[in-house]
């Protein structure tokens, strides 16, 4: 608590000394983590600490930009190579705690080397680019099979600040890995995407996938995030925002099941149909083998009522409440991605998967998810 109380002073302290820059609700968990977790904290300091002695040295924007590239690149390959190289971690956490090392860093001390605000952002803009994998999605011209996955940062922290997130581990564990398969090798690039509202209207989601789907370079896209009891394909999702829970800085989206929002895309309301369809081959990925059900989970709520449809159709006329990720992010990114291929008139599948909910950490649990993902990943794209 003391040191919680201390990270709220440090920002207002930011506040009062340059009143454009502030540290985030995300960069003020920090103080709690490393009561809670020091270990996980603390991780990948060995990238941290050379940062921020090297950023306060630096004698231009330019060179300020390059060092934080790297030094967030470094962040995403470490973990990366941190979960598949032992074998045996399944942790997302020193990731998503180590980034926001880093963008605190820039933030409460980017003036003090003599960068504007604005130069600020664009520098906490670069690391979050960096650390996330979105620069590093670079497939293999050699791969007969091109699989794209998208992962999402530990989320609800408030109510347990030791959560993980699968979804995010299955990004970083299957993050390069090449499959053989029938004589067919199938390789698999990801990224991993912040709980954010701001993010997503500011168009986050469509920007990293666009080039993908524009281009049908890619054989599967899948977002994924953590959801119910069991693996859920979302068949329907949905426009708007209705959910209550806050984002990762504790921002809502201001929508209800009473009055669902739409969402953004840059400054204009994000277009597009109420509902959408995903294209995943849910039927072959369905047969992967695991502990857990895996469901084509077709239900929506719209204003009217609580239901099952079976096709588009019947969905005309009716205002999404909730798709079948329900009305959060989760939901949210499904809808962007197949939203954006139906404009874009992609060939590649796409859709979403809900991985089973874990509380806090769960190692054994967690690699049973991963396994089934992976499982679910190669029969959709060899028996679709």
């Amino acid at each position: 608590m003391k040191k919680l109380l201390a990270a709220a002073g440090l920002a207002m302290a930011a506040l009062s000394s340059h009143a454009s820059i502030e540290i985030t609700v995300e960069e003020i968990r920090l103080f709690k983590a490393d009561d809670e977790m020091p270990k996980i904290v603390h991780r990948y300091n060995e990238h941290i600490t050379p940062f921020e002695e090297q950023f306060l040295q630096a004698n231009s924007f330019q060179q300020a930009k390059s060092l934080t590239h790297r030094y967030a690149s470094k962040l995403w390959h470490t973990a990366v190579n941190d979960l598949q190289q032992s074998g045996s971690s399944y942790d997302d956490r020193a990731l998503y705690w180590a980034r926001l090392k880093l963008t605190k860093t820039l933030r409460l001390r980017g003036e003090s080397v003599g960068f504007t605000p604005l130069q600020v952002q664009q520098l906490v803009a670069v690391a979050e680019q960096a650390s996330r994998g979105y620069s590093d999605i670079q497939f293999s011209s050699d791969s007969d099979i091109k699989i794209l996955i998208t992962g999402f940062d530990p989320f609800l922290l408030d109510r347990n600040i030791k959560q993980s997130n699968p979804s995010g581990v299955a990004a970083l564990r299957l993050d390069n890995q090449v499959i053989e398969h029938n004589g067919k090798t199938i390789e698999i690039q990801a990224a991993m995407f912040p709980v954010r509202y701001q993010d997503f209207d500011d168009g986050i989601v469509e920007k990293v996938v666009k080039p993908y789907l524009k281009n049908n370079s890619i054989n599967l896209l899948a977002t994924i995030s953590m959801g119910r009891e069991n693996f859920d394909l979302e068949h329907f999702p949905g426009r708007r925002r209705s959910a209550p829970a806050p984002d990762n800085n504790n921002l809502y989206s201001g929508g209800s099941a009473e009055s669902p929002v739409i969402p953004k895309l840059g400054e204009k309301p994000l277009q597009g149909p109420e509902f959408v369809e995903f294209s995943l081959p849910y039927q072959a990925m369905m047969q992967a083998k695991g502990p857990y059900k895996i469901n084509d989970n077709r239900e929506v709520t719209t204003l009217e009522k609580t239901f099952k449809p079976n096709n588009l159709e019947e969905l005309n006329g009716a205002v999404a409440v909730e798709g079948g990720g329900g009305g959060y992010l989760s939901n949210e990114i499904s809808y962007r991605t197949v939203n954006l291929g139906n404009k874009l008139e992609t060939t590649v599948p796409t859709g979403h998967i809900h991985t089973p909910r874990i509380k806090e950490f769960d190692k054994e649990v967690i690699a049973a998810i991963v396994q089934q993902i992976r499982e679910m990943l190669v029969l959709g794209v060899t028996n679709p």
